[in-house]
């Protein structure tokens, strides 16, 4: 459908909204396939690698192969989907559930496929942020159009938009909203909540074989990737703001391509056609469609992003124990109006400034950072207090009578400690795992993690 101005890229955010019966919580979740015996990359193409994979997983469960060009790129179930980033990296594209117990289920069953199909290869998933071992060159870039498109662009805009798409991994919550002022309400405090998150949610200490000196380097990547399309916008801070500011930050940001026919076309060369341009003047004969505007949408990876619904994308991925602690935290939070403004008073303070410069420091010291003399820690489990409150008074029971607030548990108690995923990594990796990547390998695959 040809796009008739502005006022229909606004309308899109507008169709997203739903009556608050119909929420749901999606939830992405991205691991790093390695070799098990020396936690090297597991190539795409390579025998026994990702692709073949997919294909197991596809004979073995029912799945429909996606492919481009003959080649399996993304695996197609009933309710969720199997894809793969840039590098490779699996990611569980899970069903829109009605409670934290739906989901648990699911991942629970993708993990077991995980580890079933890593046995028969000789793989092992592993859990964290970024890729440990394997540098960025000897990655293979996975052989979708898209990201051929993408690749070579990022080392014109950032030194580490390269790394971001090959070596990292992360896990995305996705949140639905009633209106537009429940939509900017919930954009504005989820961007407020990232350095939180972030020190919350800090595992990606190793990288290129070793320690890289923060706790969330996957975070900092992110800083220096492509200024046009990255970080907090500061507009979601004004008590004013609306779609059709979202629409028009949107609008300002250079496109990657356009889809025809199933085939990508390139627009980095030359780069720095805006949508508004686009739509204004068209390209090449071609007019802006609502389809082009969708996928325009994807290609802007702020920390938290409209599309029609909220994505929140700040969190380094978990093992599994802990990765559900990010959905049923932000349901928790934002589909409660109590918690809400309790979360909101933890942070509302913070100018502009302290909020990136509060983002920077939790990728470097995670709970350790402070707000003023005020440490990260103490307003992080004050948010998941709130969060499990919230959850708690939402009553969404399991079998044995529990509510969501289970799956924050185990976060609760790791951040009562004064620790992250990341500090407990950095601690092992100096002790008993010493260095070794084999021992790190034990302890942090799936199979030695397990979800219970």
């Amino acid at each position: 459908m040809e796009i008739g101005g502005k006022e229909d890229l606004i309308r899109y955010f507008a169709d997203g909204a739903k009556p608050r019966s119909d929420w749901r919580v999606g939830t992405e979740y991205e691991s790093i396939a390695v070799s098990s015996s020396t936690g090297a990359a597991l190539p795409y193409s390579a025998a026994g690698g990702v692709e073949h994979m997919l294909r197991a997983l596809a004979e073995r469960f029912g799945y429909e192969a996606e492919e481009e060009d003959g080649r399996a790129l993304a695996l197609i179930g009933p309710r969720s989907s199997i894809t793969l980033e840039p590098g490779a990296q699996i990611e569980l594209s899970g069903e829109q559930c009605d409670t934290i117990h739906c989901a648990q289920r699911e991942f629970a069953d993708h993990v077991q496929r995980l580890i079933e199909a890593g046995r028969k290869f000789d793989v092992a998933l592993l859990g964290l942020g970024m890729q440990p071992v394997s540098k960025l060159d000897e990655i293979e870039l996975i052989p979708k159009a898209r990201y051929r498109i993408m690749f070579p662009y990022m080392s014109r805009k950032g030194r580490l938009g390269q790394r971001m798409m090959k070596q990292t991994a992360g896990v995305q919550a996705n949140l639905d909203y009633s209106d537009e002022a429940d939509a900017m309400r919930k954009l504005r405090l989820s961007a407020g909540l990232v350095p939180l998150l972030y020190a919350i949610f800090a595992n990606s200490p190793l990288s290129d074989g070793g320690l890289n000196g923060y706790q969330s380097l996957r975070g900092h990547i992110w800083l220096d990737t492509d200024p046009d399309r990255c970080g907090v916008p500061e507009f979601l801070f004004r008590d004013d703001a609306g779609f059709e500011d979202y629409a028009d930050y949107a609008l300002d940001v250079p496109m990657y391509f356009l889809v025809r026919d199933h085939r990508y076309i390139d627009l980095t060369q030359p780069p720095g056609l805006t949508f508004r341009r686009f739509l204004r003047a068209g390209w090449n004969g071609e007019r802006a469609t609502l389809d082009d505007w969708a996928a325009h949408l994807t290609t802007i990876f702020t920390e938290v992003r409209l599309k029609r619904y909220i994505e929140v994308r700040c969190a380094d991925s978990q093992p599994p124990e802990l990765i559900l602690s990010l959905p049923a935290l932000l349901k928790g939070v934002l589909c409660d109006s109590d918690a809400m403004e309790s979360a909101w008073d933890l942070v509302k303070r913070w100018s502009f400034e302290e909020r990136l410069r509060l983002t920077d420091m939790a990728h470097k010291l995670g709970l350790e950072a402070r707000a003023g003399r005020t440490r990260l820690q103490e307003l992080a489990l004050e948010l998941l207090e709130i969060a499990a409150a919230g959850l708690t008074r939402a009553r969404c029971l399991n079998g044995r009578g529990e509510d969501e607030s289970i799956y924050l548990y185990r976060m609760l108690d790791l951040v009562r400690s004064g620790r992250n995923q990341a500090t407990l990594t950095i601690e092992r990796w100096k002790g008993r795992w010493n260095y070794q990547v084999h021992r790190m390998l034990k302890e942090c695959s799936y199979e030695a993690d397990g979800l219970s």
